[in-house]
């Protein structure tokens, strides 16, 4: 063999060499994992389920907001609170809310959420779940998704607008009722007579439409055709609607208080 053959072998080996450690080294190289994204939970409407791995028989509720804001229902006040946050962290404010008094076990269970709010530190999310943990990560509160779906629920009005922007509630005696049918339509009983017509809701928005009622008149209790008069336009009025819980609430298009109903 040449001294010239023996010269390109040798170099064509070292090449070859080089050339593989190379790659091992690329290969061994860790690539960086994707920077943290936040989830978005905005639109989220939740319901909570457990509180300190105790489940709740409560009605307590949690929409989050565009702009970061928090509201609900805490089992017997409404409460606003704001949210930041970051990857899955999550810091809560101290959520301000309405000062009713309600029984013993509503109450402790609205303190002991309130509490949980403070002390959560980060959340995971699903589209049916979310569940909020300590800064030790121990799971303080956990949600369940509530569909905003209409179709196919009946409620009972409690308190409704009187056409002189105030909500009141419903005379002793009466009762009015609403069912949102599979088909579009709506029905129910306005204190005397009964209601009917269609409806269209759909991402928080709700118009109806054909509306009308029987005619007969009541005399009892005192008030009832008045109530009957107003509710049917505060119902007509309602251009927004809100699931929580157990409770649907309608709005008027410049965000006053329209229809107030339980779910029977």
């Amino acid at each position: 063999v040449s001294k010239v053959t023996v010269v390109m072998m040798t170099a064509l080996a070292t090449g070859l060499f080089v050339t593989s450690c190379g790659a091992g080294s690329a290969e061994e190289e860790t690539t960086p994992a994707p920077a943290s994204e936040a989830i978005d939970l905005a639109g989220t409407h939740l319901v909570l389920s457990e509180l300190n791995g105790e489940p709740v028989d409560v009605s307590v509720t949690a929409a989050f907001g565009e702009d970061g804001s928090v509201a609900g229902s805490g089992g017997c006040n409404r409460y606003n609170a704001s949210a930041e946050v970051e990857g899955d962290s999550i810091t809560f404010t101290p959520p301000a809310s309405t000062m009713m008094a309600c029984d013993e076990d509503t109450m402790a269970v609205e303190s002991a959420y309130f509490e949980a709010l403070l002390a959560a530190s980060s959340f995971t999310a699903t589209a049916e779940t979310m569940t909020l943990a300590d800064e030790g990560g121990t799971e303080i509160a956990a949600f369940a998704a509530q569909a905003q779906d209409l179709a196919g629920t009946s409620w009972t009005v409690t308190a409704y607008n009187d056409g002189q922007s105030a909500v009141v509630s419903v005379l002793e005696g009466t009762t009015l009722e609403v069912s949102f049918d599979e088909d579009g339509a709506i029905s129910g009983n306005a204190g005397c007579n009964s209601v009917v017509g269609g409806f269209s809701a759909e991402g928080g928005a709700i118009s109806f439409t054909d509306f009308g009622t029987t005619m007969m008149a009541c005399d009892e209790p005192e008030g009832v055709m008045e109530q009957e008069v107003a509710f049917v336009a505060a119902l007509e009025s309602a251009a927004t609607y809100t699931l929580e819980g157990d409770r649907l609430s309608m709005r008027t298009a410049d965000d006053q208080g329209a229809v107030e109903l339980v779910s029977k």
